[in-house]
């Protein structure tokens, strides 16, 4: 071989290594590239992952959080169920037993019926009522075992102390209920004429507590499920009861307390499920 041969072979072994090392690197450079191309796209779906993730777990809780009932609250629930009534028209509870606080020593009130009031043909719900009464008194014992059930509820009115428990089921005004119980009251003026219980001169009296029981209620709102106790005494033979209104004022009359009362339960009652529960009541207990 001559030495240009020779050279020749030399420069082509050379040739081939130097490809050799240059595809080398060319190849590891492309192969660490594509490694790091691939790590930055696990990490970007990592990311994404996580975001989303944490975007749904977000959107979740929001949107549980914002979950709201149609009137805006939820009606007071009893806390023991043993001690409390619900009204199952409006699912307000009332307690079996109710204390007043008063200057004055008041007895323990007991739930004997409640319903709902409703008003027009669309039977808009207005307020919840429950009827207690001091089923402790005395009195009570001399109720006729033969008597009517509307009979024994005019005799528990009539003997003893009684409360009315108002819990309107949507926020109204004192206006609005004191406009309610006037037009009640006079409709129950009439009939006791009617039925000539009312002399002229027991209207001509009762004309003055009426116009005060009118101005005791205010023009300010009443909340939802902010009840409104309405008091009546037990007779006595030193003065006339009172209509206690809670947080208003009173009156005193013995035909204004007692025929109050008593307007809730004449015939079917202003309010029928109120009736109801309470002739059940007396039926089973008096």
């Amino acid at each position: 071989m001559s030495w240009i041969q020779s050279r020749l072979a030399r420069s082509a072994v050379q040739g081939c290594l130097t490809f050799s090392a240059s595809a080398s690197s060319r190849f590891g450079s492309h192969s660490a590239a594509l490694a790091r191309t691939a790590l930055h796209q696990r990490k970007s779906l990592t990311s994404s992952a996580l975001f989303w993730g944490s975007a749904f777990a977000v959107a979740t809780g929001l949107t549980l959080k914002s979950t709201v009932h149609l009137d805006g609250e939820v009606a007071p629930t009893p806390t023991e169920e043993e001690e409390t009534r619900v009204d199952p028209a409006t699912s307000i509870a009332f307690p079996k037993t109710l204390k007043i606080q008063s200057k004055t020593p008041l007895p323990t009130f007991t739930l004997v019926g409640l319903g709902v009031r409703t008003v027009s043909f669309l039977g808009i719900k207005v307020y919840s009522i429950g009827f207690y009464a001091d089923l402790s008194n005395p009195k009570l014992a001399a109720i006729p075992q033969d008597a009517t059930p509307d009979e024994k509820i005019e005799y528990i009115v009539k003997n003893s102390a009684c409360v009315l428990r108002i819990v309107p089921t949507r926020s109204t005004s004192y206006s609005h209920l004191r406009d309610g119980f006037m037009r009640a009251l006079q409709a129950r003026q009439m009939l006791c004429k009617k039925r000539e219980q009312l002399t002229s001169e027991e209207e001509l009296a009762i004309q003055s507590p009426l116009r005060k029981l009118k101005s005791m209620f205010p023009n300010t709102p009443l909340g939802k499920h902010s009840p409104l106790d309405i008091l009546i005494t037990a007779p006595s033979p030193k003065e006339p009861r009172s209509l206690i209104v809670r947080d208003l004022g009173s009156v005193q009359s013995d035909w204004l307390a007692r025929e109050f009362v008593l307007t809730y339960f004449e015939g079917k009652g202003l309010s029928p499920p109120l009736k109801d529960s309470v002739v059940e009541y007396v039926k089973e207990h008096l």
